[in-house]
């Protein structure tokens, strides 16, 4: 391990930045959620199925619009991809305190769609102005951040909420997410390198297209037409399925197997955050899921710290398969502390998982398309968030607070075998 790496990565002003500004972006809506939740029930007197269904229709706003968000910034360039952002967040979240329950749905979704793309540009960016093993580090960084952020926002939120602020401090959300946004077109941060911008000489763009289409599988090559003059094809324009299988070249077995570990990942969080609220809520100790969550968070810091340290990688699909197998055994704890004790191990491993999938992700996807690949990588990373907390709900509703874990572990646990399974399959046929 080399931790100088952190005072080398630190040492770079721009890279540095980026980061502070990536965490202080991220913790007002790492506050909204519980915002959300609790104006839901406390200012419009709706239960908790209702304040789910507005997250789960936000959530599904966010996963829908952050591949095109991505794709935005690498067509017209991040400042001008941002625009619909900064505008949208302070406009929708000023409103959305003050309408019914109905309107309130159909405000989040928008808000959802055009949500401030952070994750995915600093993502991006980090890709651009770090590799190597400096890529591996400014990942981890940005995994420890995030972790940071989550140990702050929903505790804001919650003490706003509760003390009878939530129209303020939705209105606050907007405000400081636009603001974020600004600073960051002000920046403009690198999201292509200075050879990608200069662009490439047509014939070896054609002749790196055409050796990549030679490659691929065959239900791709038909995309090969794109790359046949019109006068070649009998005056013939290729149609839309060739275009859309060309735009989707970057989507190779291996991107494939980074998004299911993204979306597994999303899995196993949100339906461990279910657990441990239903386990101590159950057990009368509700105040005391702060404690258990410190732990966890803390742990998944430490983590990150030590992996971006690391000289070699490790597979991701190999990291998430610890995290849910280690989740497994925090159903059966019978006490806070033991509670706080079992989430040290899958806590270790949670930093690692999601700043090694950015990393391969980074690796595997050529810059002119990384921006719609990371947005891709967020949507699955939140549909596995919006999976995973009904699965485990449904389990504590009929089982108890235990199946929680067991249920979203398990099943994290088998989709990484299968993970691994296929990856060594996919080698011996191209070692074959």
């Amino acid at each position: 391990m080399n931790f100088a790496l952190y005072q080398q990565l630190l040492a770079v002003k721009p890279v540095r930045r980026l980061l502070l500004v990536g965490m202080i972006a991220r913790i007002p809506h790492s506050a909204a959620g519980v915002l959300l939740t609790l104006h839901i029930v406390l200012t419009l007197g709706q239960g908790y199925a209702a304040a789910g269904t507005a997250a789960a229709i936000m959530t599904i706003g966010i996963a829908l619009g952050a591949p095109w968000r991505g794709r935005r910034v690498d067509t017209v360039g991040l400042r001008k991809a941002l625009i619909p952002s900064v505008i949208s967040e302070t406009v929708i979240w000023s409103i959305v305190p003050h309408v019914s329950y109905e309107w309130l749905l159909a405000l989040v979704f928008v808000g959802g769609l055009l949500t401030l793309p952070i994750f995915s540009v600093v993502r991006q960016s980090l890709g651009v102005m770090a590799s190597g093993e400096q890529r591996r580090t400014a990942f981890a960084l940005d995994a420890i951040s995030t972790e940071l952020v989550f140990m702050l926002g929903p505790a804001a939120g919650a003490i706003v909420a509760t003390t009878g602020f939530s129209v303020i401090g939705l209105t606050v959300v907007g405000v400081c997410t636009s603001a974020a946004g600004l600073f960051l077109m002000w920046f403009n941060p690198p999201t292509r390198s200075a050879a990608v911008d200069a662009g490439y000489d047509a014939d070896q763009r054609e002749g790196a297209e055409v050796a990549v289409l030679a490659a691929a599988p065959a239900h791709l090559q038909e995309a090969a037409a794109e790359l046949v003059p019109a006068s070649a094809n009998g005056g013939r324009r290729p149609g839309i399925r060739h275009k859309v299988a060309r735009n989707f070249l970057w989507f190779t077995p291996a991107v494939a197997t980074v998004f299911a570990v993204a979306a597994g990942s999303g899995m196993v969080l949100s339906g461990t955050d279910v657990g441990i609220v239903a386990a101590l809520e159950r057990g009368g100790h509700q105040a005391e899921i702060g404690l258990v969550f410190l732990f966890w968070c803390a742990a998944s810091v430490v983590g990150g710290v030590v992996y971006g340290a690391m000289h070699r990688p490790v597979p991701p699909v190999l990291l998430f398969l610890g995290m849910a197998a280690l989740t497994i055994p925090m159903g059966f704890a019978q006490d806070t502390w033991a509670l706080c004790l079992l989430s040290l191990l899958p806590g270790l491993l949670c930093a690692p998982v999601l700043s090694a999938a950015s990393e391969k992700v980074a690796a595997l996807v050529d810059e002119a398309r990384r921006g719609e690949a990371m947005g891709w990588y967020g949507s699955a990373l939140t549909a596995g968030v919006a999976l995973g907390a009904p699965l485990a709900g449904v389990f504590i509703d009929g089982l108890g607070a235990w199946a929680g874990f067991v249920s979203v572990g398990a099943a994290g646990a088998v989709l990484g075998l299968l993970g691994l399974t296929l990856q060594r399959r996919r080698r011996r046929s191209t070692t074959a």
